[in-house]
């Protein structure tokens, strides 16, 4: 049976259930240790979630169980939870918005362990605020390749005046993210991600594949491009992942991707290792929101 309650949430009474169920089975993380996570990391989270339209990733029976996309806001959403409306080829979706602590647990609550959310802000849905990369290697390529690869991809971005932000993906790669935060268009950066990714796939053929097909990714790394539309989202940066173990996609430093390349220690977070973090060094995907840079033009690559 459900056992429900209420938790007052700055004011707010946000409707709360089965605290107790285990939500990552190898660790005994519940939902009751997944809403205090996001309670926790709020601070740092809401002002990446809080302009964007937001996909749900629902694991109503945990990471072992039946999962499923949400777009759409569920209709039993309480009127304070914020949505947008996305147009779609026949009709509309509305997505919500996740801009403040009630909405953030409320939306915890519904067992949704992953954050995805779109590139571009809900106020300008043609207009990409940032580049981004997803580092995907196929075994036995690891996270350690991806961080050999990742910085290739700084050093070609450093080249053109670009910086450059990685965080870990949570699960087995790296992503790296370049703000721009001025007038573009998804047609230009999505060029722009394809010829850096086969520019990169030129100079490093046995490291590097810039095509989908699974079967060139043995023992190389993806720069999966392709993220960079319209329609796409990428897991949010703090976002728990669905993993064995409650994972988070953290942002690094570039010495620490350094690092772990040199020492061979990969670069895994738990929750349990967040706030230590947070506490060293604030939030390392800050500029991501404010920096603006232009996009050079593709002949720059060449």
């Amino acid at each position: 049976m459900s056992k429900k309650s209420q938790l007052e949430v700055e004011g707010v009474q946000v409707p709360v259930s089965n605290l107790e169920k285990v939500m990552y089975p190898k660790t005994g993380f519940t939902k009751g240790d997944v809403i205090n996570y996001y309670i926790r990391v709020a601070e740092y989270m809401l002002p990446h979630l809080a302009s964007r339209a937001i996909t749900l990733k629902r694991y109503p029976d945990g990471v072992d169980g039946f999962f499923f996309y949400e777009k759409q806001c569920p209709d039993h959403a309480p009127e304070w939870i914020k949505t947008t409306k996305v147009a779609k080829t026949d009709g509309s979706i509305d997505y919500c918005v996740i801009g403040d602590l009630p909405s953030l647990v409320w939306v915890a609550n519904l067992a949704n362990l992953e954050f995805h959310t779109f590139l571009h802000r809900k106020t300008a849905v043609k207009r990409p605020a940032v580049l981004a990369f997803d580092l995907d290697p196929g075994p036995p390529a690891d996270i350690l390749t991806c961080c050999k690869v990742g910085l290739l991809l700084k050093d070609l971005f450093d080249s053109l005046g670009l910086q450059s932000f990685p965080k870990t993906s949570g699960s087995k790669g790296l992503q790296v993210y370049v703000p721009l935060n001025t007038p573009v268009t998804y047609d230009r950066t999505k060029a722009f991600a394809q010829a850096i990714a086969q520019a990169l796939e030129q100079q490093c053929p046995d490291l590097v594949v810039s095509k989908m097909l699974k079967k060139l990714r043995d023992g190389k790394v993806l720069l999966d491009w392709s993220q960079n539309d319209d329609h796409k989202t990428t897991v949010n940066v703090y976002s728990l992942r669905a993993k064995e173990r409650p994972t988070i996609s953290t942002p690094v430093t570039w010495e620490e991707v350094e690092n772990a390349l040199k020492r061979k220690k990969p670069l895994v977070f738990e929750t349990k290792d967040i706030f230590k973090r947070l506490k060293k060094h604030g939030d390392l995907f800050a500029p991501v929101l404010t920096l603006k840079q232009k996009l050079p033009a593709i002949r720059s690559l060449e």
